[in-house]
Formats: structure tokens, sequence, C-alpha cells
């Protein structure tokens, strides 16, 4: 466990990380492999979307208690994750910046805890073709009366997603885009402390394309387990006071 922590903890080089540790390269390759393995297996206990009656109810209350959107139930929005340039199809992975990588889709709560994701896409992808394949939108279109998504203006509006207004000429359209702004921007701040904690997603990661996702979604799920021991500490501390 301790090798693959080290591993994406930076910037995802096998052999250094191997000679800091007395190991070779190839025994901290499948050490790496085997851990992010058992860790994806586990994806659904600690990433998970409201889907219930409750849990919708439970999600939409929680985001008032911090923040004013009606309705709003989380954030959504994509970022990119760089990669090595594939041998094969390789054009399908350079982005609109030119540089190759996954364009990752993610869902996030009041608490900053991913929801979902999707890391299955490669750069070259729009954000919104990615939002009208995923599950999520498939779940949101069919719950659209029990809560709304935050999404920029690269996203479409609809029931279930809001987005702030692109021509806000009275006060009232000028404070709604205020509001969905810095309500909006919880998602990108959760990509912010996920990369940040994981500086292998800053820099080109160096594995074959097929495993990079797998290595993402361990990200993604750790990020979730710190948020979600920070909450319980949070709430013994409040107890014992």
């Amino acid at each position: 466990m301790w090798v693959s922590l080290r591993y994406v903890g930076d910037p995802g080089f096998q052999i250094g990380i191997g000679e800091a540790i007395g190991v070779h390269q190839s025994t901290a390759s499948r050490t790496v492999s085997n851990v992010i393995t058992r860790i994806v297996q586990k994806s659904n206990i600690w990433i998970r979307f409201p889907t219930t009656f409750e849990d919708l109810h439970n999600a939409k209350n929680e985001w008032q208690e911090k923040f004013n959107f009606p309705s709003a139930i989380g954030a959504i929005d994509c970022t990119h994750i760089p990669i090595l340039n594939p041998f094969i199809h390789a054009d399908e992975y350079v982005n609109r910046k030119n540089f190759g990588s996954i364009n990752v889709q993610a869902t996030c709560n009041s608490n900053e805890e991913f929801t979902s994701v999707d890391v299955s896409w490669p750069g070259s992808v729009h954000d919104s073709r990615i939002w009208k394949k995923s599950d999520i939108y498939n779940v949101m279109k069919w719950n659209r009366a029990s809560g709304v998504l935050l999404g920029d203006s690269g996203y479409v509006i609809a029931p279930w997603l809001m987005t702030p207004l692109r021509i806000a000429e009275t006060a009232e359209q000028r404070s709604y885009n205020r509001l969905f702004t810095r309500e909006r921007v919880i998602i990108e701040r959760c990509f912010g402390q996920l990369k940040q904690r994981f500086p292998i997603l800053h820099n080109k990661i160096r594995v074959d394309t097929e495993k990079v996702p797998s290595l993402v979604m361990r990200c993604l799920i750790l990020h979730n387990v710190n948020k979600e021991k920070s909450i319980i500490n949070m709430l013994l501390t409040m107890q014992m006071e």
C-alpha cells in the first residue's frame, strides 16, 4: 500500500520509487497495479450518487445547509488528466489545448466528495457529449423533479441541470449568475484538491493508456476516503466539546 501511495504522491516514476525503498522497478509496478485493482473494486462503496428519494432529499438538505441554490444536489464538470500519447488512435486523446489526456467527468456534493465519476473518455471528447452519454445523465433525467446539478456554460440547460445565464441584463439575472458561480465552483475546488493531493495527475501518467482510468479512479476514491475521515473526525470533535 505504501508503494502505491508513494507512486501517486510523486510525479509517477516507478524506478525512482523502487530505488527509494530498495525494490526492483518490476516489483514496484506489480505492487502498484495490485493495490489499484483492489481499491477500484471498492469504488461503489466510496463514490455514491443519490438515487433514492431519501438520498436525494438528504443531498438537497445538505446543500441548503451550506449554500443557497434551490434544489441543488451537487455540481458537475470535467477535468483533463495528462497522459503519454498512445501509439494507437493518438489523435483521439489530443485535447483542445493540444496535449494528450483523458477527459474525466465528475460530480460532487456539498462536502466536496465525488459522487460520480466517468474516466473512460479520451481528451478530444467534449464535456457535453460525455455528460449525455453518462449514466448520471439518465439518473438525473428520470429524477428531474428531485434535484438539479450545477454545470458551467459548456453544458446545455435542462430541468435537471442548471447553467449560468449567457446574457445577464437585469439585476436579478446578474444576482443569479453571482450565486450560481459562487456555488458551482465547488467542483473546481474538488479537482484542485485532488491534483494537489496526487501530483501524478499533474504530469503525464507513464503507464499504458488502458491502465490510466483505473489509476485515476484510485485517486478519486482516496480523495473521498480522506474527506469522509475528516468529516467523521470533525463530528467526533463537536460531540466532545
